[in-house]
């Protein structure tokens, strides 16, 4: 006969029972599943069985996806590795004059829609990019595809309920725009998160012991990140993926060697438009550090007070970037930044007249700069042989200095 519960042993029976009615462990597949399940059956109610497809632009592309899934409830189409065939689609059937960006965008839209796309999303950009969505919807309907342009440039002085009326509902009658917002939400917080990620890997990759773990831990972040369904789960994939990050050893010198990045928006940020920077600085053993990106631009963008923290260099909004251009490069001078890089398209008029202010810049605080102007034709050796030899001479003004 089984001997009798002491009291105390009842009541902590009791409590964990009950505890477990309340709180059935979940697993977190479990839970991702019930998630995919209420998404397909929000799709069934609202979804417009399209596939829509973005340009390819740097990092973004997880943002990308979430945006079409979640909030446009559209199939998302991603696509492959460029290549230089689909690049010389958009520099053949585009103006010489042109800029070099509008030309890979277009080259992209073209293999999405031979892909199986039915709709193209172009949010453009700050400068004329953002009047290229007609020029290219033209051109692709002259080379004979039929599509849907989502393009964010429509609407936009309608304010930003008018702007989800005019555009979002372009796309799908059907969508729901309460929940559509929410999840856009979520697209700004995985955008933020994305950038945090991508300035500690710029800052620290090239330190790394084990040659190749940054890379390995950003291309885990960036599968966790095209996995997310709401915004718990892009906070967790982010939170996982900086603790990945943090945990890889470093060699890390006091006083490494720091350049900061300025120029055009997509240009310096996108490494096929310039060529891999990021990762051919990062195997120099540099320190990288480029404030220009979709949060600083686009989310927490404040042009006056950046204006007033340039105020030596800028009296009137130049427009685009350019502000945060001479803002980002002032603050690296005189933060002792070794040197600084200027990277814009060919025929940027905006960075074009950044650069007397730069070189100013450069005068004042004895701060090197490298100009690099980028067309189709731009090669890697060219690049190699520049950045080398910038390099070189941060070391030797450094070695001089102390």
């Amino acid at each position: 006969m089984s001997k009798p519960q002491a009291p105390i042993e009842q009541v902590r029976s009791s409590v964990a029972v009950e505890l477990e009615r309340r709180h059935a462990p979940t697993l977190l597949a479990d839970r991702k599943a019930a998630k995919a399940a209420k998404a397909a059956k929000h799709k069934a109610k609202h979804h417009k069985y399209t596939k829509a497809a973005f340009f390819r632009y740097c990092y973004y592309d997880p943002a990308f996806k979430f945006f079409c899934e979640q909030v446009l409830d559209v199939d998302y189409l991603p696509l492959p590795e460029a290549t230089r065939a689909a690049s010389e689609v958009g520099v053949q059937n585009s103006s010489d004059y042109v800029c070099t960006p509008f030309k890979h965008i277009l080259g992209d839209f073209a293999e999405a829609l031979d892909l199986g796309a039915d709709i193209l999303i172009q949010f453009g950009g700050p400068c004329r990019l953002g009047y290229y969505g007609e020029l290219q919807e033209s051109i692709l309907r002259d080379m004979g595809y039929e599509f849907i342009m989502m393009n964010f440039a429509r609407g936009i002085e309608l304010g930003y309920i008018g702007w989800a009326k005019e555009v979002l509902k372009t796309v799908n009658p059907n969508i729901d725009v309460p929940h559509g917002v929410v999840k856009l939400k979520a697209v700004a917080k995985m955008i933020e998160h994305l950038d945090s990620l991508r300035d500690f890997y710029l800052a620290n990759a090239g330190f790394e012991v084990e040659r190749g773990a940054f890379d390995a831990a950003w291309v885990s972040a960036m599968d966790a990140m095209r996995t997310c369904l709401d915004e718990r789960d892009i906070n967790e994939a982010y939170r996982e993926a900086m603790a990945a990050f943090r945990a890889i050893p470093l060699d890390k010198p006091a006083d490494p060697i720091r350049i900061g990045i300025v120029g055009e928006m997509f240009t310096a940020i996108d490494e096929r438009s310039n060529l891999g920077l990021d990762h051919k600085l990062v195997a120099m053993g540099v320190e990288v550090h480029r404030m220009l990106n979709f949060t600083n631009r686009y989310l927490r963008y404040n042009e006056p007070n950046l204006r007033v923290g340039a105020k030596d260099y800028l009296t009137y909004d130049m427009g685009p970037t350019s502000t945060l251009t001479v803002a980002a490069a002032k603050k690296y001078a005189a933060g002792g930044f070794d040197g600084l890089i200027h990277a814009k398209s060919a025929g940027c008029t905006p960075e074009i007249d950044c650069i007397p202010v730069l070189q100013k810049v450069s005068e004042d605080y004895s701060v090197p700069v490298l100009y690099l102007t980028y067309d189709s034709q731009t090669s890697d050796t060219g690049l190699d042989t520049r950045l080398e030899a910038f390099y070189d001479m941060l070391s030797m003004k450094k070695e001089k200095s102390k």
